[in-house]
């Protein structure tokens, strides 16, 4: 059996805790749906288990181990903070880590009815998580390029659907033309969630009321950040969340557009995944990636 077949269970999570972490082993343990490069469990009422998966490298768990207590205290909104650390055993050849939940339900499985206050929220949280990275910050691998350098990720995953459901591919193919054209990122690195899409962000009372996931933390252009405009975002509350932003120049948000367009194609590949069957496919991710189309065709 590889380690991608290892079968996570409550009972594997359990066992893991009481070689380990012992004091905590006694909690409830219940699956978390979802996820993909790392299954999460909920452990009793405050705590989680993120247990490695799909992914290759525990480069992910290791990054979020190291920042996430650096960033955590002054970011408004609840993020997870890794609290214990679970290592590579006989049992299980992975990394696991025990952190902070972050309550509220993805948005990939629930909704924001209270659009102004989620761009606002948005927003504060992006202004106060784009500062100047320091020296030692991780940089960008599969996420953080400018888009002229993702081009062929874009081809693939608009190539890949079903001409039917993207609509006018013109019009997609435009704003993607004019994020490439878009100036570079010229100011200094910042700190970047680089993969907010709806299931790694949580609402609340319609609104957002959390972050997680962040495997994908880089120092680079906040462009992939802003992108959430768009493929988070209810319909017509894109301009008042870059309004609360403020500073983003024209060219950022060029870029922003284009990569939120690419994000857009990405949700509905993985959604027509999920409706032929394949692995990892997620059914639900095809409407919101096209809501999200629809937006970025609209516009700020």
């Amino acid at each position: 059996m590889t380690d991608t077949e290892i079968e996570i269970t409550a009972d594997l999570v359990r066992d893991l805790l009481q070689e380990q972490h012992s004091d905590l082993a006694g909690l409830a343990i219940r699956e978390v749906v979802g996820g993909w490069g790392n299954q999460m469990w909920r452990l009793g009422e405050e705590l989680a288990v993120r247990m490695q998966r799909m992914d290759r490298t525990p480069e992910f768990q290791l990054k979020e181990r190291r920042w996430l207590p650096v960033l955590a205290a002054r970011l408004p909104l609840p993020v997870p903070i890794p609290v214990r650390f679970g290592e590579p055993s006989e049992r299980f050849p992975k990394h696991w880590t025990v952190m902070t939940w972050v309550p509220g339900e993805p948005l990939d499985h629930g909704s924001i009815t209270r659009g102004a206050h989620a761009a606002d929220t948005l927003a504060g949280f992006l202004q106060a998580l784009h500062v100047e990275a320091p020296a030692a910050a991780p940089a960008s691998a599969d996420f953080g390029a400018h888009p002229k350098r993702c081009t062929g990720g874009f081809e693939q995953f608009l190539q890949a659907i079903d001409p039917d459901a993207l609509g006018d591919v013109r019009a997609v193919r435009d704003v993607w033309a004019d994020a490439v054209a878009a100036p570079e990122w010229e100011g200094p690195p910042v700190w970047v969630h680089g993969d907010l899409h709806p299931a790694n962000v949580v609402v609340s009372d319609g609104t957002l009321s959390g972050i997680i996931d962040f495997g994908a933390l880089f120092a680079g252009d906040p462009a992939w950040d802003l992108a959430a405009a768009w493929v988070l975002l209810p319909a017509d509350t894109a301009a008042q969340f870059f309004d609360m932003y403020g500073h983003a120049d024209e060219g950022t948000i060029r870029r922003a557009r284009g990569l939120a367009a690419m994000k857009s194609l990405f949700l509905m590949h993985m959604g027509q995944n999920g409706d032929r069957g394949l692995p990892g496919g997620k059914p639900h991710w095809g409407p919101a990636g096209r809501a999200a189309l629809e937006r970025v065709l609209k516009g700020v």
